[in-house]
């Protein structure tokens, strides 16, 4: 059990609690249902891949969107993870290419350009016909460094970089933002 939970615990965002909890629900469980998990994790793990081009999850060396002749390819929306592909997916209001940077820099972490798929990046803004690169990498602090490292060494390249706006969102009261989120809307406001 110490060892299983150990396992559990290298697993991101899962500490030792977590971990406990999850070995204790498949020593409860029945056979069949461990036996179908771990099916399921080594179909995952066998099938899916990372896309050649940019990095998303899939099943064939080009992910279903960069294969899709129909989207822009003239823009690139650059996302942190797989996650947030799929969640600007889902918004339906994004129709072109995406890049996947697999991670953030993070000093703190000892995660540098080098540990992130940026080259490629670079690489495809170089070979190819990019004319806006979209940076939709988190708010957080290490997302922003992301995105003002990106700024930095797209700026050479001759192409539009924009970042997606944030502040208020939609339904929520302005009395219960938080400064940040507050000061944030108000410096990005626009017309109307």
């Amino acid at each position: 059990m110490a060892r299983l939970i150990a396992e559990f615990s290298k697993m991101p965002g899962i500490g030792v609690r977590s971990a406990e909890r999850l070995t204790f629900y498949i020593l409860q469980s029945p056979a069949q249902e461990v036996d179908s998990l771990l099916r399921h994790i080594g179909e995952v793990k066998e099938n899916i891949s990372f896309c050649k081009k940019c990095n998303n999850l899939s099943e064939r060396e080009a992910c279903s969107i960069c294969s899709d002749t129909a989207r822009d390819s003239s823009k690139i929306c650059v996302v942190e993870g797989p996650g947030g592909v799929i969640a600007m997916e889902k918004s339906g209001v994004y129709h072109g290419l995406y890049h996947v940077l697999l991670g953030e820099l993070s000093p703190i972490d000892s995660v540098g350009p080098e540990d992130l798929k940026i080259k490629e990046l670079l690489q495809r803004v170089e070979k190819e016909d990019i004319r806006e690169i979209i940076i939709a990498t988190g708010f957080t602090t290490e997302g922003e460094t992301t995105a003002l490292y990106l700024v930095e060494v797209l700026k050479p390249l001759n192409v539009t970089v924009s970042r997606l706006a944030r502040g208020v969102p939609a339904g929520a009261s302005i009395e219960y933002a938080d400064l940040g989120t507050l000061q944030r809307a108000f410096e990005e406001r626009r017309g109307v």
